[in-house]
């Protein structure tokens, strides 16, 4: 069991624990049936009669990835549940034998101790708007046609445009007329469009019901397994248009890359209409104009044959002369009854409380299942205190940007996306990490009520230098990357589920989605040699000494501090003990940062290693006020 108290993660008997894992899996967006990889084209279309039974992994191979992973350390895992891959075939139409699927996913954890929490994952709405997650059928009761989406530049697709897909524009896709317009009427419909109704209901209820009805089903199969503790609300919600002053600037963008149009040109390009729009690139000063570009062909519209485009329906704009004219620069600013609207607060705290209640009301018993909260990224999140709900996590994701983008790790050189400035050099960069992550516990803290964070992305392209590692077996910079990210998890005292562990993954396609390839596993690197220490069992692990480290799992007390070094081996750990609590403080020790064996030392303490398991327990002797841990590498 693990539960919140003090603004911490305890288990059952009174530890504060650090929880690691991994997001299972990047093929986790797509189905299995049809080949759902973003690159193939064939049978993309047809969003209704898909099966997403086998993902992350086939069941048979479920105890083989968990067993691989706990040897990791990492047995606290984001399961991604996509909605589309519950409700593909139809409103209300669940799909069974998925759910089958998953409540064997669940069995097979629990056997092993290894806890869960449910993730809906989406980007960008849908895999029809260049992303994951939402039903086909959405969209089309919306009134798009899928198939003109790419074309009159609504969307941009991996399927349409073909290789080589350009790195991280897919992000660029919440800029895009369908990604926008489906996130503006299932947070803000009711603000946003409240006279129009799709199948009798208003555009808001149709969405949020049906998602919520959705992730209730899976909660009402899942709900009798203990190991699954809570469910995400919903991976990186976009505000969509909500909350914007001017549809004629582009006011907000999670990443500006490629043509980037003002809402006012989405809309326009969506109705067929060829428009000019700026095009970004990274330059010295940043994510930053480069050029023009066309966005959208002429006669070639988003909507359906003799569906007019719902925001001209809405009344945002018209058209005079044959020309489009803007009416309502400022349509998506305020909510119903006239205020300034805050995303946040009025749209999508509200969805988060309903959800999380119905979720709970769904499972077995009604489960006090934890809601790991997500907002906007780099937004401010939404004011939260125990009286909202007091087992909530602060959810939110972190990326080093630079590399993330540009598929390099430079070691000097990052960018702080939050304060949009450059970090130059190796200790500022470092520096960085450990604020950024530090930045996000204290959001916890002291916006979001004293809740716990965890954070549920963080990651690494293990595709750096154009894949070189893959042609040299030499994945020492990736190793070095995730050292540093890990090193700021480690000051801030951070639970995290790393992105990601995808079973299929290969080289020459990586996740299957969107050119992104950041598993810590893949099949094809099973050939290369093992580091020293490593179990067989580990083979396929990309860089395993960068993320495969020691950490306290669980504290018999309150920690102070951590601090490991990879190239030594050094660790150091400080708590202050609480005698109420009888089980020992444990420390994931894994062999591949000490080969050679370890020598401890435990001031104010006894221990005791226990190899097979891989760890050390601490006792604090009676009375000591800290207990410090030291742990050397063996001389050979």
């Amino acid at each position: 069991m693990i539960e919140i108290r003090d603004g911490r993660f305890r288990d059952s008997e009174g530890r504060v624990r650090i929880l690691r894992g991994a997001n299972l899996g990047g093929s986790s967006k797509y189905p299995v049936r049809p080949d759902g990889r973003t690159h193939v084209r064939e049978g993309f279309y047809e969003g209704r009669d898909v099966s997403f039974a086998g993902r992350p992994f086939p069941l048979a191979e479920a105890g083989e990835h968990l067993d691989r992973l706990r040897l990791w350390g990492l047995d606290f895992h984001r399961l991604l549940v996509p909605w589309e891959a519950v409700e593909h075939a139809g409103p209300g139409l669940y799909d069974e034998e998925y759910l089958d699927y998953l409540e064997g996913i669940a069995a097979a954890a629990e056997e092993r101790g290894v806890r869960l929490f449910v993730d809906p994952h989406q980007d960008c709405w849908s895999r029809w708007t260049g992303g994951d997650g939402a039903p086909s059928w959405t969209l089309e009761e919306a009134g798009f046609e899928l198939r003109n989406l790419h074309a009159s530049g609504a969307a941009f697709l991996h399927p349409e445009c073909g290789d080589p897909y350009p790195r991280m524009v897919w992000a660029s896709n919440y800029n895009r007329l369908a990604c926008a317009t489906m996130f503006t009427l299932f947070f803000g419909g009711d603000h946003a469009a409240p006279e129009l109704r799709t199948e009798g209901e208003p555009f808001q209820e149709r969405l949020q019901g049906h998602f919520i009805r959705a992730m209730a089903r899976v909660a009402r199969r899942l709900g009798r397994f203990r190991n699954v503790v809570g469910f995400d609300s919903l991976n990186e919600p976009s505000a969509g248009f909500l909350g914007l002053s001017d549809l004629r600037r582009l006011e907000r963008a999670l990443t500006r890359t490629g043509p980037m149009p003002t809402p006012w040109e989405a809309i326009q390009a969506g109705d067929g209409r060829a428009v000019e729009v700026d095009r970004y690139g990274i330059t010295p000063r940043g994510q930053s104009v480069v050029g023009r570009a066309v966005l959208g062909r002429e006669g070639v519209r988003a909507w359906r044959e003799g569906v007019p485009c719902l925001w001209r329906r809405a009344g945002v704009w018209d058209e005079a002369c044959g020309k489009a004219v803007l009416r309502k620069p400022d349509a998506f600013s305020r909510t119903r009854d006239g205020r300034p609207l805050d995303f946040g607060e009025d749209c999508l705290k509200p969805f988060a409380l309903r959800y999380i209640r119905e979720i709970r009301k769904a499972a077995e018993g009604g489960r006090r299942f934890l809601l790991f909260l997500e907002t906007v990224p780099m937004e401010r999140p939404p004011a939260w205190s125990p009286a909202d709900d007091p087992a909530a996590v602060n959810a939110e994701h972190w990326y080093d940007a630079l590399t993330l983008t540009m598929k390099r790790w430079f070691g000097f050189l990052g960018y702080d996306g939050e304060d949009g400035r450059i970090v130059l050099g190796r200790k500022a960069l470092r520096r960085y990490f450990r604020e950024a992550l530090e930045r996000v516990v204290r959001r916890g803290r002291e916006r979001m009520g004293g809740i716990p964070s965890l954070l549920g992305e963080f990651g690494l392209p293990f595709d750096l230098d154009g894949g070189r590692a893959y042609r040299t077996g030499n994945f020492r910079k990736h190793e070095e990357a995730l050292a540093a990210y890990h090193e700021a998890l480690d000051a801030a005292g951070l639970s995290s589920t790393i992105w990601n562990y995808t079973a299929d993954n290969t080289n020459a396609r990586g996740d299957g989605w969107n050119g992104e390839d950041l598993s810590i596993y893949s099949a094809d690197q099973a050939r290369l040699p093992l580091p020293a220490g490593a179990d067989s069992r580990e083979a396929g692990g990309r860089a395993i000494r960068g993320f495969c480290r020691p950490y306290p799992r669980a504290t018999a007390g309150i920690p102070v501090s951590f601090r490991f070094d990879p190239r030594t081996g050094d660790l150091e750990y400080r708590y202050r003990p609480d005698p109420v609590v009888v089980a020992p403080t444990e420390i994931f020790l894994p062999p591949v940062h000490y080969p050679t064996g370890c020598r401890v030392e435990a001031e104010g303490g006894t221990f005791e290693l226990d190899i097979p398991a891989r760890a050390l327990r601490v006792r604090a002797e009676p009375g000591v006020s800290e207990v410090t841990v030291r742990v050397r590498r063996a001389a050979r």
